[in-house]
C-alpha cells in the first residue's frame, strides 16, 4: 500500500495528449492533475503546468520523493521532451536530502495504457481483467503492442511493448498468451474463453478497423478505448519504487522501441504501393479460431 505521505509528480507525454498530476499512488484520485493538448506543444507548456500544480497542491520541488514519467514507446518528441524535463526538475532538486537529484521512475507507456484501462473498467462497474492487450497507435501503419496479467489490482508484464502490424495482430495475440496456445498454433478453450477476462485497450479500434473485424471477430473480449495517463502512473509508482526500480536523473531515458522514423523519397513511394495493394487486393487473414 503507498504511504499517505508520498509525494509524487507523474508526468506523461507519450502521445499527442500531455498528463501531468500530483499524489501518493493511493486508488484514489490525484491530489490534482492536468489533461492538455501535447505533440509539440507539450514543451511549451509542460513547465508552467508543473509549476502550478505544485502551487496548488503547496509542494515544493525538493519536497518530493520521486519524479515518475512514461519513458515509451510513443511520440518521439513527447518522450524527449519528458525525460528532458524530468532530467532538469531531477537535478534543479538537488537538496541535502537528495545530493544527486530526485529519484527518477521511468515506467512503461504501455504498462499505463494497461492501468488506465483496468480503471476505466472498474469505474464502470466492470470486473477487472484478467489479461490486458495494449494496442497504442504507432503511425507509419503501426501500432506498439504489450501484454499484462492482471490480479487483484497488480499488473505484471506478460510480453514486452513491441510494434505490430494491423495484419500481423491475431499472430501477436497467440504469441502473447502462450499457456492458451496449443501444438497447432490454436487458441485452446481456457478460463477466459468466453472473453470476461480479456480486455483490447488502446486508441487504434477506429484507425484500424479492418484488422480488428477480420482477425477478432471470433473473440468477444471487451474492447476499452483509453490512453496512458498521469494518474495512472501515480497507481503503479509505488509497486515500482518499492522494487527498487528508482534511477538518478542521467538514467532518465527513453524507450523508443522503434529505431527509425524518418524515410527517404522512395521509402515512402514503397509503402504507398504496398498500402494500395494491400487495398485492392486483400490479404487473406487467419482469424482466431475459439
Amino acid at each position: 500500500m503507498p504511504s499517505p505521505h508520498l509525494r509524487l509528480l507523474a508526468i506523461e507525454t507519450s502521445t499527442d495528449t500531455v498528463s501531468v498530476a500530483l499524489g501518493n499512488g493511493a486508488a484514489s484520485a490525484p491530489i490534482c492533475q492536468h489533461t492538455g493538448p501535447g505533440a509539440a506543444q507539450a514543451s511549451l507548456t509542460l513547465l508552467p503546468v508543473i509549476g502550478s500544480l505544485l502551487a496548488q497542491a503547496g509542494w515544493q520541488l525538493a519536497e518530493l520523493d520521486a519524479l515518475v514519467f512514461a519513458r515509451g514507446p510513443g511520440s518521439f518528441t513527447g518522450l524527449r521532451t519528458a525525460c528532458a524535463v524530468v532530467q532538469g526538475l531531477a537535478y534543479g532538486a538537488r537538496s541535502t536530502r537528495w545530493p544527486e537529484g530526485l529519484p527518477v521512475l521511468p515506467i512503461d507507456t504501455l504498462a499505463a495504457l494497461a492501468e488506465e484501462a483496468r480503471i476505466l473498467q472498474t469505474e464502470a462497474g466492470l470486473p477487472e481483467p484478467r489479461r490486458i492487450a495494449t494496442l497504442l497507435d504507432a503511425r507509419m501503419g503501426e501500432m506498439y503492442v504489450g501484454a499484462y496479467l492482471c490480479s487483484e489490482g497488480a499488473l505484471r508484464e506478460q510480453q514486452a511493448p513491441r510494434l505490430c502490424a494491423p495484419g500481423q495482430l491475431a499472430g501477436w495475440w497467440r504469441s502473447a498468451w502462450p499457456d492458451n496456445a496449443g501444438p497447432d498454433g490454436d487458441v485452446k478453450a481456457a478460463a477466459s474463453r468466453n472473453g470476461a477476462d480479456d480486455l483490447l485497450a488502446g486508441n487504434v479500434f477506429e484507425v484500424y478497423p479492418a484488422a480488428f473485424s477480420a482477425q477478432f471477430s471470433g473473440l468477444p473480449a471487451r474492447h476499452q478505448l483509453a490512453l496512458p495517463t498521469a494518474r495512472a502512473l501515480l497507481r503503479l509508482a509505488p509497486a515500482a519504487l518499492s522494487g527498487g526500480a528508482a534511477v538518478s536523473a542521467h538514467q532518465a531515458l527513453p524507450l523508443y522501441v522503434r529505431d527509425k522514423v524518418a524515410q527517404t523519397t522512395a521509402e515512402r513511394e514503397q509503402l504507398r504501393q504496398q498500402q494500395l495493394a494491400r487495398l485492392a487486393v486483400p490479404a487473406p487473414v487467419a482469424p482466431l479460431d475459439l
